[in-house]
């Protein structure tokens, strides 16, 4: 049988551990066949640093539709009967499904190949997500993971429509705010995902300290934002092996402050990274990463494997993706190393955690074939 193999060379960021070394790696069939040190015989169709895809951990990609809004409160931008709620609620679908199609394409060009999206609108919107990813041949060349809720097109009630339909439509439920809800009506929704195998994730602590508690007990697979809680609130997380999503760039542009983020990772819990909502950010990791490396002062290791691996664990999928290693999935990004930005770099993690940027970008692999370069 004909195999469909792929080599690649330079620095090979490899293993959960994240190290580097010069070598190559081979693909074959969609996975990783072998990693090696220095060169290989069959010379590489592709070179630089190689790193793991990124998975974004938390979007909203329906806000694509409206971006750069004029700065307001959180809860009247975002809030339930808020602005965010009532453009979506009048825009049609074909505009809705043009505008996240376009948000997956910019996806795919940096290096993306995995995201989680928190989709209003209930199986109303969760099929315009999946239309989008056909009108952008996204299936092809990255996958979504759709975490729906059952709601209006506002996105503000939990409405009546049938939860079967619901659950058939989506990976998860991704909910806002305990406080924007029944509490009832969102454990009941908690208990159906868990009795499906699905997942179930909600927003908490970005506004204040409220909802962070009766976030917990819901025990979900994971909890965005968490600007407002205590080492007390991360130490329940772990023991409830609750993971967190944080979004960097959309607290600051909301004016709310950072997450401890530091006090997570000491809690000992699995942190990805998200880019929130695409009217206040473009949904760019490199971005992303640079930020958090700028204002936290990280090991730049640590950065890219929250962007990767650790976003890979929150959405239940590091088995196949998120690190380089034999039997993966191929999905990869390549970084030149000749471009202007990239010429005499000293550490290339560093490197492509601060500097590179989507021009940086030599090829973008999805499960072995090359879908952007």
């Amino acid at each position: 049988m004909q195999t469909n193999e792929l080599t690649l060379s330079g620095i090979v960021v490899e293993g959960d551990d994240f190290e580097t070394k010069h070598g190559y790696v081979v693909i074959e069939n969609g996975e990783i066949k072998e990693i090696g040190e220095g060169k290989r015989k069959i010379e590489a169709a592709i070179e630089g640093i190689i790193i793991p895809a990124f998975v974004n951990a938390h979007t909203h990609i329906g806000d694509s539709v409206v971006k750069e809004p004029d700065f307001m409160p959180l809860e009247k931008l975002v809030g339930p009967g808020g602005f965010k709620h009532r453009i979506l609620a009048k825009t049609p679908y074909e505009t809705l499904v043009s505008a996240m199609s376009d948000t997956i394409e910019d996806m795919l060009a940096t290096g993306t190949q995995m995201f989680a999206d928190f989709r209003e609108g209930g199986v109303w919107g969760a099929k315009a997500l999946k239309a989008a990813l056909c009108l952008s041949k996204g299936n092809e060349r990255l996958h979504a993971k759709i975490f729906g809720r059952p709601a209006g097109r506002t996105g503000t009630e939990t409405g009546t429509e049938d939860a079967n339909e619901l659950f058939d439509a989506v990976d998860g439920i991704g909910m806002s705010s305990v406080a924007d809800h029944p509490i009832e009506e969102v454990k009941l929704l908690a208990e159906e995902a868990k009795r499906r195998n699905k997942m179930f994730a909600l927003h908490a602590g970005e506004r204040n300290t409220e909802d962070i508690t009766g976030a917990i007990e819901l025990k979900p697979d994971f909890i965005v934002h968490l600007l407002n809680a205590s080492p007390q609130d991360f130490k329940k997380m772990h023991d409830k092996n609750i993971a967190a999503a944080v979004c960097i760039r959309s607290n600051l542009t909301t004016g709310l402050g950072l997450p401890p983020l530091r006090q997570m990772l000491d809690a000992g819990l699995t942190v990805g990274v998200g880019t929130d909502n695409v009217m206040l950010n473009s949904p760019d990791m490199f971005s992303e990463m640079e930020f958090i490396s700028n204002i936290f002062h990280l090991e730049a290791s640590e950065v890219l494997k929250m962007c990767t691996l650790n976003s890979a664990r929150v959405l239940k999928e590091s088995e196949s993706v998120g690190s380089i290693e034999k039997g993966k999935k191929a999905n990869l990004v390549v970084i030149r190393t000749d471009t202007l930005n990239m010429r005499n770099v000293w550490n290339p993690i560093k490197a492509v955690v601060r500097r590179a940027t989507r021009n940086d970008i030599a090829a973008v692999i999805y499960e072995g074939k090359v879908v952007s370069c």
